[in-house]
């Protein structure tokens, strides 16, 4: 477990890959995160939302290693691996070089190529990234994270820009994939759906903190109908500042 701050370095407890403690991140006069406690246990799948421009991508990259400004206690997994929204693959590299890039070891190539078969694109070594649809490339893009075998993935709203039938095809991907691997997990999302269906835990970030947090105790597959994620839903909206359809 790596550990980063500016502060104190203290390791994380055993058993977390992501502990941090009075996190705090300002650009200039304004402070996007201010004393952020947080905890992600291996294995587990945790949804982060919040209104756009709350901090949460920020967060994100502070975990990620992408961002070394932030002050606070930062503890991470040795291994962590990162898929963004936008799929950020290599245009004149074919899809099995930009899974294979930056991997090490004499194997690194059959490790690409068996992730590739995991996420459904084994006949799809040997294309360019321009001939992929959106999904085909979001697939490429968690294929590339998942073959480093992370004990952290972090995964910045990686379905918002697909299609509503891909998402679905996707989130059941990463479920499956999540099942398997059973890496922590960090989602950041504006999808409330998408969080309850997908996380044990969903948390809210709101003036820069952690102001929420609901555990969803409900075995997966879930479907959005049922009583209690209604229940939870409702919750989240409201205190996401928004009125749920029908009420007052």
């Amino acid at each position: 477990m790596a550990t980063r701050t500016a502060r104190l370095t203290q390791a994380p407890p055993d058993g977390r890959v992501a502990s941090v403690r009075g996190l705090v991140r300002s650009f200039g006069d304004r402070r996007v995160l201010s004393n952020v406690d947080l905890d992600i246990a291996r294995g587990e799948f945790v949804a982060l939302l919040g209104a756009s421009g709350s901090g949460k991508s920020t967060l994100l990259r502070v975990l990620a290693g992408l961002d070394g400004e932030a002050r606070g206690e930062i503890g991470v997994d040795d291994a962590v691996a990162v898929s963004f929204q936008e799929p950020r693959l290599v245009p004149w590299k074919r899809v099995l070089a930009n899974v294979v890039l930056g991997l090490r070891g004499p194997d690194a190539t059959d490790r690409a190529r068996a992730a590739l078969a995991e996420v459904g694109l084994a006949e799809r070594v040997d294309a360019w990234p321009l001939t992929l649809s959106g999904g085909e490339a979001q697939r490429v893009s968690l294929a590339r994270a998942l073959v480093r075998e992370p004990g952290l993935l972090l995964l910045d709203e990686p379905f918002g820009a697909l299609d509503a039938l891909t998402r679905i095809s996707m989130h059941r991907l990463v479920l499956d994939l999540w099942d398997r691997h059973r890496p922590g997990i960090l989602l950041v999302t504006h999808d409330v759906d998408e969080a309850l269906l997908l996380a044990d835990r969903v948390l809210v970030l709101e003036s820069g903190r952690i102001a929420h947090e609901s555990p969803v105790p409900l075995p997966r597959p879930r479907h959005r109908d049922h009583p209690d994620l209604v229940a939870l839903r409702a919750v989240l909206l409201r205190r996401l500042g928004v009125t749920p359809e029908g009420t007052a």
